[in-house]
């Protein structure tokens, strides 16, 4: 396992006058890229070859690194390559849904901005309800076995899959009859029905703020808010009521993009205790805590509960649709922040500082 004093022993290493900061090509690239140029950081990003036109088009990008697969990070010689140019990773949704958190942990021999014990906590599902529930947050029911059904449920893989799978049950007839399909569509396998996830699906409104832990300030901040555009379900209420009846259409739910959205300010209060119980409880845990960009997933209910049925232990895309424009960001710093421009500006604080070794794993 590569420890803190591992990082330390390779930051130790680095010019930080040069620190640079990289991910991987996919998922909130763009966001953290244009923080890192605004904040005047290089830039390098590992990307496949299909996806080069985006760096093209948006020239945020120093160094394009080309790989066939995203386990190429895993390479040592990358790894010494990135370590050369001393680069700091971001996490973000696509390392836990293309590496295990096993190889984040063990393998990755880069320093990365975060907590790297956490991302164990955000994969796993039961992991996570553990830490929602000693937080002291509202969370649904979950069931143990698909047997156990007796209400509304949505069914979920493990990770960040983004939606891909996803499909509601209200019994367990019900929620073989769909998994069955799902596999068909070739949505989810058959291996994935034993690790799948049941959570009582609570009605109302999808909300999701983004929170910036920082180390530095100890302080836990609240820069974005937003709420998903998933296909199938955002598109099932155009079909009529009868139509969606004669075609059995079993709603999917794999996101497609976001919408940034602005809470009723009386619900602030509750949101922002939120991102601070979290984080309390993620310094027992996995101490130090959370160190950079979180996200609750939450829904609204119409008697105004909130309850929390997932967590991510780093950036979101969600947060993109901030970039220059949220205005919780605005709040607090004013015009153009954003979380990738948060990040940025977090690394290069702890330079100034010399406390780099503190925001890294």
């Amino acid at each position: 396992m590569i420890d803190s004093k591992a990082v330390g022993r390779i930051i130790d290493k680095y010019d930080q006058t040069k620190l640079a900061i990289g991910t991987l090509g996919s998922h909130s690239s763009l966001n953290i890229f244009k923080g890192a140029k605004e904040e005047g950081f290089r830039t390098v990003c590992i990307c496949k070859e299909k996806d080069v036109i985006m760096y093209q088009k948006y020239p945020l990008v120093d160094e394009l690194i080309i790989v066939k697969d995203f386990t190429e990070l895993l390479n040592e010689k990358l790894q010494e390559h990135l370590r050369n140019l001393n680069v700091v990773l971001i996490p973000h949704g696509s390392f836990t849904a293309y590496l295990s958190t096993e190889q984040l942990t063990d393998n990755l021999n880069v320093p990365m901005m975060g907590n790297r014990q956490l991302l164990h906590w955000e994969a796993n599902r039961k992991s996570q309800e553990e830490w929602l529930r000693q937080a002291g947050l509202r969370l649904p029911a979950t069931f143990q076995s698909p047997d156990d059904i007796d209400r509304l449920i949505i069914a979920k893989l493990q990770g960040a899959k983004g939606g891909r799978g996803y499909f509601l049950a209200n019994s367990p007839k019900s929620f073989y009859k769909k998994a069955d399909e799902m596999i068909k569509r070739g949505l989810i396998t058959k291996e994935d029905i034993d690790k799948i996830h049941l959570q009582e699906y609570a009605l109302g409104v999808n909300v999701y703020p983004s929170y910036f832990s920082s180390i530095l300030n100890d302080d836990v901040e609240l820069l974005a808010m937003d709420r998903r555009y998933e296909s199938a379900v955002d598109s099932i209420g155009k079909i009529p009521a009868q139509e969606q009846l004669e075609i059995d259409v079993i709603p999917t739910y794999t996101v497609v993009g976001n919408f940034p959205i602005v809470l009723r300010e009386s619900l602030l209060p509750e949101v922002m205790r939120m991102g601070e119980k979290v984080h309390k409880k993620a310094r027992e845990l996995a101490p130090p805590g959370i160190i950079g960009p979180f996200c609750l997933e939450t829904v609204i209910t119409d008697d105004l509960k909130i309850y929390c049925f997932e967590i991510s232990a780093r950036i979101v895309a969600g947060t993109n649709v901030g970039i220059g424009t949220s205005p919780y960001a605005y709040l607090r710093y004013g015009e153009n922040m954003y979380m990738g421009r948060r990040i940025a500006m977090e690394l290069k604080e702890a330079v100034k500082q010399k406390r780099l070794h503190e925001v890294v794993a």
